[in-house]
């Protein structure tokens, strides 16, 4: 792929996702990959950013851009994906991975992909619960035919209301169902292999009570009448021992398989804060993500990341969760 005397250079566009700071420390650890620089709108964050992790900040776009970069990660406000999305493409990168959500819109998202294929530059999507080995064990499963036909599927996503900017819609373009949705939307893809045709949804500000969405329940039909529920809502209290869960429960006609994805966990009593937290140990998720996009940026393939499409596709659904909670129907993907 590369070596250590000529090293993959990466970039960051903000740290606006806490996602951001994985992927740095990630991309830092890797022989075959430097972290060249960081760009980030809040200039005060970017340079604790830049000083965490042994790099430059650049406090304009075009001067990180500049370096000659092999790949840029796009971890901004998700209004911001496209802006910076298509930056990074001009500038002759090979790659570009943007947090998800993939856009705020699908037109945004289909334009992303579209200037990208334009320029040979390879776009994929943040999902890093697809490189989770439980998962993957589970989709061989599901392969095989353990589980006979697949009936139905029951997913969640629950988590701890994250504030800032997730909660300021012009920035995030919703709550917690499109920061929430995609994630499992992207592993039913991938478990079922068929798309998805119409969405239920029930959404809400039941727990907080503010103008966004923290409660999300959504039933999913998709192709050959098999159908999934996903709940999406923030609803961790700040106390919980670790910030949310990632579950499915795949139902067949020869048997029932549960995922716990972050199940590898400890308990850790801590007199100074006087919490108890759920610390998870096993293998890195980001990791495996920043791996298969380092392959890319090298102008390898990595069929295992999540690509441009598939990041649109669970956007898809994700929006029509939001159509179909205000028109109190089902409504078509």
């Amino acid at each position: 792929m590369t070596t250590t005397s000529n090293p993959l250079k990466i970039g960051i566009l903000s740290f606006a996702h806490g996602h951001a700071q994985s992927y740095a420390s990630e991309i830092a650890a890797r022989r075959g990959a430097t972290l060249a620089g960081v760009w980030d709108a809040d200039a005060e964050r970017g340079r604790a950013m830049a000083e965490r992790y042994a790099t430059t900040f650049y406090p304009i776009e075009a001067e990180l851009l500049a370096l000659g970069l092999d790949g840029v990660v796009v971890a901004s406000e998700n209004i911001h994906h496209r802006r910076l999305t298509e930056l990074a493409a001009d500038s002759g990168v090979k790659a570009v991975v943007s947090e998800k959500p993939l856009a705020t819109t699908l037109e945004d998202a289909r334009a992303m992909i579209d200037y990208c294929a334009a320029r040979g530059v390879k776009l994929a999507t943040a999902f890093p619960c697809r490189h989770s080995p439980a998962f993957q064990r589970l989709r061989a499963q599901v392969e095989a035919g353990a589980l006979g036909d697949i009936l139905a599927v029951r997913g969640t996503n629950r988590g701890t209301m994250p504030g800032g900017w997730f909660i300021d819609l012009p920035l995030s373009g919703g709550g917690a169902v499109i920061d929430h949705t995609v994630h499992v939307a992207d592993l039913l893809w991938l478990l079922l292999g068929k798309e998805a045709t119409e969405v239920h949804a029930e959404i809400g500000n039941g727990f907080y009570h503010e103008g966004y969405d923290d409660t999300g329940f959504l039933t999913i039909g998709y192709e050959g009448g098999v159908f999934a529920t996903l709940d999406t809502s923030w609803s961790r209290p700040k106390t919980f021992p670790t910030w949310g869960d990632v579950t499915l429960q795949v139902v067949g006609t020869s048997g029932v398989m549960d995922l716990d994805m972050f199940g590898q966990q400890l308990e850790h009593y801590e007199d100074a804060t006087g919490r108890v937290t759920w610390p998870g140990w096993g293998s890195s998720l980001d990791g495996a993500l920043v791996d298969g996009f380092l392959k890319l940026c090298a102008g390898e393939d990595a069929p295992d990341i999540a690509t441009g499409e598939d990041g649109l596709r669970a956007l898809a659904i994700a929006l029509a969760a939001y159509r179909a909670a205000e028109a109190k129907q089902v409504v078509t993907v």
